[in-house]
Order: structure tokens, then C-alpha cells, then sequence
């Protein structure tokens, strides 16, 4: 096969499964939708619980609360 026949080929499966991962995202979000359910993007913490109730937040372990002192491996 001719090289620009190759490229051809593999951007047109490219474009085809992105086209199918595109549809299954809508899916995917109508389906959190019609179950009430939220999906936040924000860098904090973000949860969606499976029943939809609001679940009180886990404390936070004390190795984790150090952490910004900790940059640097110190």
C-alpha cells in the first residue's frame, strides 16, 4: 500500500471511534440525567453517589493534610 493510502485508512478509524466514544458520552450523560444523578468537573472533590442521596464527607487522612508542606520530597 501506498503511504498516503495507510494515512488515509488509519484517520478515518480515528475519526470513526471518536465518533462512537462522542455518542456513548451522550448516552452516558442523558443516563446520569434521567437517574438525578450530578457529575461535577471542579478541581475539588467531586462524587456521585449511585442511590442519589447525599452521603455526609469522609475526614480526611493526616498524611494528606501535609501534603503542600511535603513538595520537594522533604
Amino acid at each position: 500500500m501506498e503511504k498516503p493510502t495507510v494515512i488515509a485508512l488509519v484517520l478515518g478509524v480515528l475519526i470513526v471511534l471518536s465518533a462512537v466514544q462522542a455518542f456513548q458520552l451522550n448516552a452516558l450523560q442523558d443516563k446520569l440525567e434521567d437517574e438525578d444523578l450530578t457529575v461535577k468537573s471542579s478541581g475539588s472533590s467531586s462524587s456521585a453517589a449511585s442511590s442519589g442521596e447525599k452521603k455526609a464527607p469522609s475526614a480526611v487522612p493526616a498524611s494528606i493534610k501535609d501534603l503542600p508542606t511535603m513538595v520537594g520530597g522533604c
